[in-house]
């Protein structure tokens, strides 16, 4: 299982085998020297803070690390065999048809392919492939993302993957919900933010990481 704890480890295994501290490897990325600070990994009321998967993939790069370098260093701190678990992949632009989800989001049928990936502790992951230019500069066409339906209640800020009641799939960042409405920000300013009833949602899940 992808745990809190193994999350941070393999960050902190990053910084060491790169000759880092934990505020030098958040430097080198462009991020705030803080970001990875121990201080930083619990919040004040006692939640955990996970890092986000824009702020890995900066790791990686600035590193010149590998994703399965990264996988690597969570499968010895507990995260997860790399290769032991197998989620479907599935094209963003197909996700939409039908077939592919059932009624709470699941992702469901066989014969599509399926990439290898830690075990989330969520039998219904999956991974969706981005295509287009509507999710730059965060998300480039061919990037892959990993969605978790036992996250089903995200909060602000979150990344996600919602569907609508007919049948659109789209990947936005949540950005307010209320009992009667949703609000979701595009990641490209180019194309236009979406708002919703709440009815009008089949489900949204949370983004738990990316493959970039």
């Amino acid at each position: 299982m992808l745990t809190h704890k193994a999350i941070w480890a393999a960050l902190d295994g990053l910084a060491e085998k790169y000759g880092l501290t934990a505020s030098g490897l958040a430097r080198k990325a462009g991020l705030d020297p803080t970001t990875f600070n121990r201080s930083k990994r619990i919040s004040r009321d006692g939640k955990q803070r996970w890092p986000s998967t824009e702020s890995i993939s900066k790791v990686i790069d600035a590193t010149g690390a590998s994703v399965a370098e990264f996988m690597d260093l969570l499968s010895e701190n507990g995260g997860g065999s790399r290769i032991g678990h197998r989620i479907p992949l599935i094209g963003l632009a197909q996700a939409g048809s039908a077939g592919y989800f059932d009624d709470g989001g699941f992702p469901v049928g066989e014969g599509w392919e399926k990439i290898p990936f830690p075990d989330l502790g969520d039998p219904n992951a999956y991974a969706l492939e981005i295509s287009g230019d509507s999710m730059l500069p965060v998300y480039r066409d061919g990037d892959i993302v990993i969605v978790s339906p036992a996250q089903n209640n995200p909060s602000r800020g979150d990344r996600i993957i919602a569907k609508t009641m007919q049948g659109e799939v789209m990947c936005k960042i949540l950005t307010r919900k209320t009992l009667t409405r949703i609000e979701l920000s595009s990641f490209n300013p180019a194309h236009p933010d979406r708002s919703f009833d709440t009815q009008d949602l089949a489900w949204m899940h949370r983004v738990v990481w990316a493959s970039q």
